[in-house]
């Protein structure tokens, strides 16, 4: 038997930067998604856990330690609490992965539906983290992606809404990402990333290129105000101020500094 791939991939060439992705239909007459990367090519399941696999019997190691957390929670005993150690989070981070290269795959072949499935499924796995691990730092390994994750989730459910000509659902389900995104920021008392973020900013200039093409008072949704870049910046700048993150309030001046350098 020849286990080379190349026949494989013969006239399917992996391209830097972009998503090469495909739909095959497997031995067992179920369809999967196949994923190019430079070395070779992923391929996995549509649903349930991307490699197929089972994890003590449940659908993925999320719901194992799922099942771990309730029956501590069903003991009630302050002694004992449900942790998740680096070990622990290793794996969910491992499976995350997998998570993550289906729905870049399924969102390359407009495979919306999914893509907010699996998308919501590793939000979740990042709550669960953030509720059950023993180190605030194994946290922020994970939440470090929710900008990232949230960005592509509103991005699938607008299109849904797209697909089906609900240009006013889309704007208004953007809109929320918008908040989501910059409500986790604060939350987590990182403010000064809001201006900075790419997330934030790609939902931004696609929302004004909906709205470019449908008249706001069509809409009849509340739009919030348009920022120009130095107004989210010297608004970050209050807030960290006002929580006394001096060295954040310096780097944000700096970069003030610098737009109105530019601007002469």
């Amino acid at each position: 038997m020849n286990y080379d791939l190349a026949p494989l991939l013969e006239g399917w060439d992996y391209t830097t930067g972009e998503t090469v992705a495909r739909m095959i239909t497997g031995v067992d007459g179920r369809e999967k998604v196949q994923l190019r990367l430079d070395l070779g090519v992923l391929q996995m399941e549509l649903d349930g856990r991307p490699d197929g696999q089972k994890v003590e019997g449940r659908d993925s190691l999320l719901d194992h330690f799922r099942a771990q957390a309730q029956e501590f929670e069903e003991r009630q005993t302050e002694e004992l609490t449900f942790k998740l150690d680096n070990e622990d989070c290793s794996r969910l981070h491992a499976e995350a992965v997998q998570y993550y290269h289906r729905y870049v795959a399924l969102f390359h072949l407009r495979d919306w539906k999914r893509v907010i499935r699996d998308t919501q499924r590793n939000l979740a796995l990042f709550d669960f983290v953030e509720d059950h691990a023993e180190h605030p730092m194994l946290t922020w390994s994970f939440q470090q992606f929710r900008a990232y994750v949230i960005n592509l989730r509103t991005r699938a459910q607008a299109q849904v809404c797209l697909d089906d000509q609900q240009v006013t659902a889309a704007v208004a389900l953007i809109n929320e990402g918008i908040d989501e995104i910059r409500g986790f920021f604060r939350r987590h008392r990182r403010e000064e990333l809001i201006p900075q973020s790419g997330e934030i900013r790609s939902l931004e200039e696609w929302r004004e290129k909906l709205l470019r093409a449908v008249p706001t008072t069509k809409l009849n949704i509340p739009m919030p105000e348009p920022l120009t870049e130095r107004l989210r910046f010297e608004k970050a700048l209050e807030e960290a101020i006002a929580r006394e993150d001096y060295e954040a309030a310096a780097a944000l001046r700096d970069s003030i500094r610098q737009m109105d350098a530019s601007s002469t």
